[in-house]
């Protein structure tokens, strides 16, 4: 049984095995669960602030393989001479964890900044114990990455 996200009806009232289709409504429900702040930008896409990194919650994907993508821009500027243990910091990173997937990203300016991802195919709908037990996973280790960075590169 699909689960329209309908806000007058709790999700986190239904059992596990339900099925439902991620909407941006659906994720600020699970955002207001966890007690987590959040806003909608200019552009329309759902965002949570933290004090060192922004996480995106995104919609794609074409035909039948819609997406979901959980984009984190972590906010500690490095130069282009970092980027060489920057890039050896997060293979280290992408070797032992599943997500966030990072990788740098250096601006027109030449500053460096770390991206992190997560992605799911959302197709018909998602059983959504795995949806929230998924995107909880995903919010805490994006930002187990902000501290693990600041371990490593102090």
């Amino acid at each position: 049984m699909l689960v329209p996200t309908d806000p007058s009806v709790s999700p986190f009232d239904l059992p596990d095995s339900s099925q439902v289709v991620p909407d941006q409504e659906l994720i600020k429900q699970l955002l207001d669960e966890m007690e987590i702040k959040h806003l909608i930008d200019e552009e329309g896409d759902l965002a949570a602030p933290w004090d060192n990194f922004r996480m995106y919650f995104m919609f794609g994907g074409e035909g039948n393989l819609p997406t979901l993508a959980v984009r984190t821009f972590y906010d500690r500027p490095y130069g282009l001479d970092d980027k060489p243990r920057l890039l050896e910091t997060v293979d280290d990173w992408n070797r032992i964890t599943l997500w966030p997937k990072v990788h740098t990203h250096t601006s027109d300016d030449g500053t460096v900044r770390m991206v992190g991802e997560s992605q799911m195919f959302i197709c018909d709908g998602l059983v959504f114990g795995n949806f929230v037990s998924t995107m909880v996973s995903w919010i805490k280790a994006a930002a187990e990455f902000d501290r693990w960075l600041v371990e490593q590169l102090g």
